[in-house]
């Protein structure tokens, strides 16, 4: 049986339901990496003043970078280890000795420990998550630029309302993920302080360099309260309401991928290499890939949920509570590299159909440019909304469309109206009207495309 780090006091041994309760070797192994990087940094910050020699330091180093090759190689040994930290350790002391390898915890706490762990963890995590949504980013930009000449319905309470590039409609996806990825950013640099040397609660006995520990593990800098620094779990909350947010954005992306898939609307085929069939109905193709990335955002909410609930109620320092942080953390990245990942493939291999989507723009739609064909006649905006709506009455009461309404019908409405009211019977005209930064012209679209891949190859140089 694996000796536990804290037997000393305790005259009976732990009961076999409460041990396997306790144990948190099963999931949090996943910092086996972090967990030795910390201890070589400490084990140099213990030599530096003079709590170890040099050779001590060298041996407990060497030994900690074999119990790395095990993990590597997936031939360490787990055995009735408690946790990671306690694993390493274990193995640590079978290669060069109880002896020395006593040594590398003094003054250290699995309390100061594991918070240091976990945000060496997430930081090498956020970083490649933010790679993946970069990418997706950057095929929005590549789609857009190729089929900006695609119009199709903008739709306001699933009802077509404006005339819009399939670009315009996309990039507003690509901003969603631009803005996540700045948020991520602020998170890192939130978390990328250091806790270590803080002990369980009260601080390090020793003249540990902290400062030291924090360059050699590349944070910023170090948390300056010793209690705040060990029971801190914010950065983990922000984190997961963070990939709650980046999934609602994808799972508002599948929906609309998913209507725009059904026979209803046509406008994309979803490739088969991101569907699966019916097991009852030989003609059916389902975008399960949407249908899952659409999904998996109610569990991600569910994982920040989780996660708040048990900060909500801890009194100061570290409780045993704070171990129900990994599962969901882990579970929270491994779901957002599958799903974005799925995500990019799936849009990256669609066909858009443009007839389609240009079928589907109706006559209707104009009305809101035959307002500001008003307005531009002098008429206020409310009194223009006004004659807007009686011409769309008046078309229904005709059953015909507005662009079918003679010009005295619309004189009977409004002495505003002359002949070029047919003008405005255009599509790529309606779209081309909103010139204002941030519209659907293409000349605005293009500048949206400039903006993001400006910023991506400045993102993916930093």
């Amino acid at each position: 049986m694996a000796e536990k780090l804290w037997g000393g006091r305790f005259n009976e041994g732990i009961n076999p339901v409460m041990e396997k309760f306790n144990s948190s070797i099963a999931f949090d192994q996943a910092l086996w990496d972090v967990d030795i990087k910390g201890s070589i940094a400490y084990a140099k910050a213990l030599e530096k003043c003079n709590l170890i020699t040099l050779e001590e330091s060298t041996t407990l180093i060497n030994g900690l970078l074999k119990v790395a090759q095990e993990w590597t190689s997936d031939t360490f040994v787990i055995k009735n280890d408690e946790d990671i930290h306690s694993a390493n350790e274990r193995r640590l002391k079978e290669i060069i000795g109880k002896e020395i390898g006593g040594k590398l915890h003094v003054g250290r706490s699995r309390n100061d420990q594991v918070a240091t762990d976990v945000r060496l963890w997430l930081r090498e995590k956020s970083a490649i998550l933010k790679s993946l949504l970069i990418d997706f980013i950057e095929l929005c930009c590549i789609r857009s630029k190729g089929e900006i000449d695609i119009l199709m319905p903008g739709y306001t309470h699933l009802q077509r309302a404006q005339v819009i590039r399939w670009s315009h409609w996309l990039l507003s996806y690509a901003w969603y993920f631009h803005n996540d990825v700045n948020k991520l950013e602020e998170i890192i640099s939130r978390m990328n302080i250091c806790p270590l040397g803080s002990g369980a609660l009260a601080g390090n006995p020793f003249p540990i360099d902290r400062e030291f520990l924090a360059n050699e593990l590349g944070f910023l800098g170090c948390i300056p309260n010793s209690l705040q620094a060990v029971s801190d779990r914010d950065f983990i909350a922000e984190f997961l309401f963070w990939g709650a947010l980046v999934a609602t954005h994808f799972s508002k992306l599948a929906e609309d991928l998913i209507l725009y898939s059904t026979k209803e609307f046509g406008f994309v085929t979803i490739s088969d290499a991101y569907c699966t069939g019916s097991s009852l109905m030989p003609q059916k193709k389902n975008a399960d890939s949407l249908e899952l990335v659409r999904g998996k955002s109610g569990r991600l909410i569910g994982n920040c949920m989780a996660v708040l609930v048990v900060l909500k109620g801890l009194p100061s320092a570290f409780n045993k509570d704070l171990q129900e942080d990994k599962e969901p953390l882990f579970d929270t990245y491994k779901t957002l590299i599958e799903l974005i990942q799925v995500a990019t493939g799936t849009l990256g291999s669609l066909k858009i159909h443009k007839e389609v989507c240009y079928k589907a723009l109706s006559p209707d739609m104009f009305a809101t440019d035959v307002a500001y064909y008003l307005v531009k006649k002098g008429v206020s905006f409310r009194d223009a909304h006004k004659v807007a709506g009686e011409v769309v009455a008046l078309a229904e009461n005709k059953n015909c469309s507005i662009t079918e309404l003679s010009l005295p019908q619309l004189n009977s409405l409004s002495d505003y109206f002359n002949e070029d009211i047919s003008l405005l019977w255009n599509y790529e005209n309606s779209v081309e009207q909103y010139q204002a930064f941030g519209g659907t012209s293409r000349e605005n679209v293009y500048v949206q495309i400039q903006l993001l891949e400006k910023w991506l190859s400045n993102s993916k140089h930093l």
